[in-house]
């Protein structure tokens, strides 16, 4: 007979592991991953009970969970390729674009998150891939035009600059002030040239790789270093334009905003081409 006021019944450890992580972390979860913002369930990251994300969503971690200024949970981790470990929990396969360049760093996030059999999947894909490379050309009959080894393309490079002046704008003009270098183009032809620079975060996967985009950047603020990568890749500067500086005072500014800068803002968009 069950003792007094006890119940015979018991409850699974893993239906208690997820009640408790549902008292302490809501259904929906913000994450700042690096200075990237993702928003996922608590069901997705607790899909894999082992791992370390397991861990800190289920209430097992001894280290309490750091959240930003603005109440997202926060992870020190590269915010870009964190994308690809989320897919992995919420789908349980691996799925990478077709030309996907940062295996290893993928493979280091796979294993800082305690995911081996993601770990496993990428060991699989690299030796395909590399065995894919492998494969020996077909002979081609003498007299055959070989093909261009590079299609043509057109990529478009812009800016948003000011310039950066001493205080109250009495010193000469010190350094040209960029805030980020956007770039417009084919995807395949972005990550042809622009390789690990390219920041791919405010444009998800959607469709494939041939496919136009107009919300790529750089991770760099050199424009210079851009257009040595356009050269480099074989591309020519086409054509160019940009607006005049607004010349004048804005009667409103932004918090942190130099009206002698704002004075100077500009914007210039280089088209590149390679035929």
């Amino acid at each position: 007979m069950a003792a007094n006021g006890a119940s015979s019944a018991t409850t699974p450890v893993g239906q208690d592991a997820q009640s408790i992580a549902n008292q302490m972390f809501p259904a929906i979860i913000e994450l700042n991953v690096g200075g990237v913002f993702y928003t996922t369930t608590l069901t997705t990251l607790v899909k894999e009970q082992d791992s370390l994300l397991g861990d800190m969503f289920s209430g097992k971690s001894k280290q309490p969970v750091l959240r930003d200024s603005k109440g997202k949970f926060f992870i020190d981790r590269d915010g870009v390729l964190f994308r690809y470990v989320l897919d992995y929990l919420r789908n349980q396969k691996l799925v990478l674009p077709e030309n996907f360049s940062e295996n290893d760093r993928l493979k280091n996030e796979a294993e800082y998150y305690d995911l081996p059999d993601m770990v496993e999947s990428l060991n699989s894909f690299a030796l395909a891939r590399k065995e894919k490379d492998e494969v020996p050309a077909p002979l081609v009959p003498v007299g055959t035009p070989l093909p261009k080894q590079r299609e043509m393309g057109c990529v478009s490079v812009s800016y948003r600059g000011s310039f950066a002046f001493g205080r109250d704008g009495l010193a000469d003009v010190k350094f040209r002030k960029l805030s980020r270098i956007l770039v417009c183009g084919r995807v395949t032809l972005c990550r042809e040239i622009f390789g690990e620079t390219l920041n791919e975060s405010r444009d998800p996967d959607r469709g494939g790789c041939e496919r136009y985009t107009a919300r790529f950047f750089l991770k760099h603020s050199f424009l210079e270093q851009a257009f040595d990568n356009l050269l480099t890749a074989g591309y020519r500067c086409a054509g160019s334009c940009g607006t005049s500086t607004a010349g004048s005072y804005s009667p409103t500014l932004k918090p942190g905003q130099d009206n002698e800068e704002d004075r100077w803002n500009h914007f210039n968009e280089y088209i590149w081409v390679r035929y």
